[in-house]
């Protein structure tokens, strides 16, 4: 598929005089994972914040879809399918894993505030849940609380919930983040495979992940976006090398 899913177009954000980000103009294709990378102070987690609509654009548009949600909410742009995960925690720590996934389920259906009501009332919903678990790997931990599971189940639990809103364009932030190689490796097939009919968005600063999942790399340095391609451009532009290592001279971007 080669249909435009996400745009930005002259997307610019100022806090108090400093721009953070700078006429950026981006385009995210439908059923591709696309990465936002850059070294730290690049603008990425502001431009991330900004196209999944935690804050506002100071100037510039966002397109999902065909659809300008420059100024729709976070939670409006999630009812028609694009939803943000790996914020701090998006899980309820003392609920289990089924409970987690069908509360996710419940925002979709419109039944989130239907506490009164006795959870049998929301049995009809756990085939589906389940359904999410058993895709992220977890059917075994179903009944387990989220507290009780490590990190890395703790990241596929996220996926499930956000799988469980149905997305069209997943928004992963930083989903490997103070993980060990194993979970790591996991979490990154994991992303692999629920990306399988979907489209991922991510910031992410691991470049082993980015160099063995990823389609589409944007770099950005002090607000701007420097490159745009494959892992194999990417990595070989002088201006991605010198932004990352301070020098031109013979540097690669390596993936660790």
């Amino acid at each position: 598929m080669s249909d435009v899913i996400l745009e930005a177009k002259q997307l610019t954000k100022e806090f108090s005089g400093f721009v953070a980000v700078s006429d950026v103009n981006l385009q995210v294709k439908a059923g591709t994972i696309h990465a936002l990378i850059g070294p730290n102070g690049a603008g990425k987690t502001t431009c991330f914040n900004l196209l999944t609509k935690f804050i506002t654009p100071t100037a510039g548009q966002i397109i999902y879809k065909g659809q300008d949600i420059t100024h729709k909410s976070s939670a409006e742009i999630a009812r028609i399918g694009m939803v943000r995960s790996f914020q701090i925690s998006a899980v309820f720590p003392h609920l289990s894993v089924l409970e987690n996934v069908r509360l996710a389920l419940q925002q979709r259906t419109g039944t989130s505030m239907h506490f009164w009501k006795s959870e049998s009332t929301l049995n009809h919903l756990n085939d589906e849940a389940m359904a999410y678990i058993e895709e992220v790997g977890l059917e075994s931990y179903a009944k387990d609380t989220a507290v009780s599971l490590p990190y890395g189940r703790k990241r596929a639990l996220e996926i499930a919930t956000t799988l469980g809103m149905s997305p069209d364009l997943m928004l992963l932030d930083e989903p490997t983040q103070g993980m060990g190689h194993e979970d790591v490796d996991k979490v990154t097939q994991l992303i692999k495979k629920v990306s399988a009919g979907r489209t991922v968005l991510m910031v992410e600063h691991n470049m082993k992940v980015v160099s063995s999942i990823v389609d589409t790399i944007t770099v950005l340095q002090r607000g701007k976006i420097i490159a745009s391609g494959n892992y194999a451009e990417v990595s070989n532009n002088p201006q991605v090398i010198e932004a990352y290592m301070g020098s031109s001279s013979n540097a690669t971007l390596g993936a660790h």
